[in-house]
Order: structure tokens, then C-alpha cells, then sequence
């Protein structure tokens, strides 16, 4: 799951449980919809993106400075501590909520398709709290 700065889930993906989480970095800011705001083109790509070692690769980070997004990601074999913490528990807190919902804390259904589509419900129910006023 990607996350804007207040926790409101941008894209997420459905994956297998043993997939590595460094080769759903590209496929995840990729699925970035366009967002309305200003006047103008909408924006489809975020300033920064956030994330733990497990996304920690010289790839994956000239990739995102390409796209002209900088890469805060904690980097690999250095103490723990980097400050990420204080600003990445947003994302932790969303994927929290998502574990609210029972049909998505336990995989019952067999199809991926049907969870999914409990994925996409979690995150309109998250979508739904924002613009109440929650969170």
C-alpha cells in the first residue's frame, strides 16, 4: 500500500504472502491515480516516498529520482534510528485500519479477486473517514 502524508491509501496491491516487498515499488507508484487539486494537469506522482530497508536498492532509488521523486528510504546494514519512524507510522496506521475489517485481517476467500475487492472496500471505508472529518 502507498499512502499520501495524512494516511489516505493512494493504490494498493494484492500479492502473494512470501512475494519480496522491493518489487512492489514500481508497480505501486505506477498505480498513483491522477490527483485533482490546482489548476492545471493533475498530479501523478508524489515529491517524496517513504520507506523501510526493504526498499532500500540503487535501482529502485535512481528510478525515483528519474521520475523526479526524491527517495527517503532507509538504508540497509546501518543502525536502526534514522528518524523514518516519526513520519512512516502513517502508513503503519492505515494498514492498521485495514486489519479493523475481519474479512481482511484473515484471507478466507480462495479468489484473489474477492479480496481484492474487500481491499478496495477497506480502503473506500478509510477514503470515507477522511472526508467525515475522522482520522
Amino acid at each position: 500500500m502507498i499512502s499520501d502524508a495524512k494516511g489516505a491509501p493512494l493504490a494498493a496491491r494484492l500479492t502473494a504472502a512470501s512475494v519480496n516487498d522491493i518489487t512492489q515499488l514500481k508497480p505501486l507508484v505506477e498505480a498513483i491515480p491522477p490527483v485533482r487539486g490546482k489548476r492545471g494537469r493533475p498530479r501523478r506522482r508524489p515529491d517524496a516516498v517513504q520507506g523501510d530497508r526493504e526498499y532500500d536498492s540503487r535501482p529502485h532509488r535512481r528510478w525515483l529520482r528519474h521520475l523526479g521523486i526524491q527517495p527517503v528510504l532507509a538504508q540497509r546494514n546501518t543502525e536502526h534510528g534514522s528518524g523514518l519512524g516519526k513520519t512512516r507510522w502513517v502508513v503503519e496506521r492505515t494498514l492498521s485500519c485495514l486489519h479493523q475489517l475481519r474479512r481482511l485481517r484473515i484471507r478466507w476467500e480462495r479468489l484473489p479477486e474477492i479480496h481484492e475487492a474487500f481491499l478496495l472496500i477497506g480502503c473506500i471505508f478509510i477514503c470515507w473517514n477522511f472526508l467525515q472529518g475522522g482520522f
